[in-house]
C-alpha cells in the first residue's frame, strides 16, 4: 500500500518532468519551424507554463524541510528562488521578454530540470540509475552554471529599461537594487556551487558503497 506522501511526491515530480518536456518540446519545434524568429516570443508561447512549473518549485523547499525528499536545502532555496525573482522581473518589463537571452534561460532552466526530475522519479520507485545519478550530480554542474551567468545576462539588460525611469518614485532604487542582486547572485551561485560538488561526491561514494556491499 503507497502512502499519501509516497504517491504525491511522485505525482509531483512526474508533473513537473511533464511540464519541463512540453516547454522544451515547444521551443525546439518553434525554432525549427519559425528559425531565429521564434526566439523573440518564447516567453508568449511558454511563459505561463514555465511560471506555473517555478512557482510550483517552491513547494520543494518544503518537501525537504518536512524530509519527503532528501536534498541539502540552502542550494534548493538559492535555486529556488533566484528562479522565481528573475521570472517576476521578466513578466514585469515586458521590454526583456522578447531577448534572445530570455529562450537561452528557459532552455538552461529545462535542462537542468530534465536533469533532476527523472532521477527523483526513479528514486521515489526505488530504482536508481548510476546513468541518471551521474548525470544529475555532475552534467547538472556546469549547466547550473552557465544558468547563472545567463541570468546575471538578462539583469544587466533590464538596467537600460530602468534607468531612464529613475525620476519616477517607483523607480528610484530598482537600478541599485538589481546590481546588489547580480553581486548576490554571484555569491550565492558560488556557495551553491560549492555545496552541490559535495552533494555530488557525498552521492557518488554512496552509491559506489552500496554496489561493493553487494
Amino acid at each position: 500500500m503507497y502512502s499519501f506522501r509516497l504517491v504525491y511526491i511522485f505525482s509531483y515530480n512526474l508533473f513537473q518532468f511533464c511540464g519541463h518536456t512540453w516547454i522544451l518540446a515547444n521551443t525546439i519545434a518553434r525554432f525549427f519551424t519559425f528559425g531565429r524568429d521564434a526566439l523573440a516570443d518564447t516567453f508568449y508561447s511558454v511563459g505561463f507554463v514555465m511560471s506555473l512549473c517555478q512557482l510550483l518549485s517552491i513547494l520543494e523547499i518544503f518537501h525537504i524541510a518536512d524530509g519527503i525528499e532528501k536534498a541539502r536545502l540552502f542550494p534548493r532555496f538559492i535555486q529556488v528562488i533566484e528562479k522565481n525573482i528573475l521570472l517576476i522581473m521578466v513578466i514585469m518589463l515586458e521590454e526583456i521578454q522578447s531577448k534572445p537571452v530570455v529562450c537561452v534561460q528557459f532552455f538552461l532552466w529545462n535542462i537542468l530540470d530534465l536533469l533532476r526530475y527523472p532521477h527523483e522519479l526513479l528514486c521515489v520507485m526505488e530504482r536508481p540509475s548510476i546513468t541518471m545519478l551521474w548525470s544529475r550530480y555532475s552534467l547538472w554542474i556546469p549547466v547550473y552554471i552557465l544558468s547563472v551567468v545567463s541570468e546575471g545576462v538578462i539583469i544587466y539588460q533590464a538596467l537600460q529599461y530602468l534607468e531612464p525611469s529613475a525620476s519616477h518614485p517607483a523607480y528610484i532604487h530598482l537600478p541599485s537594487l538589481l546590481m546588489l542582486y547580480l553581486l548576490l547572485l554571484a555569491v550565492g551561485g558560488s556557495v551553491t556551487v560549492w555545496q552541490l560538488l559535495k552533494e555530488r561526491k557525498h552521492h557518488l561514494e554512496k552509491w559506489f558503497k552500496r554496489k561493493r556491499k553487494k
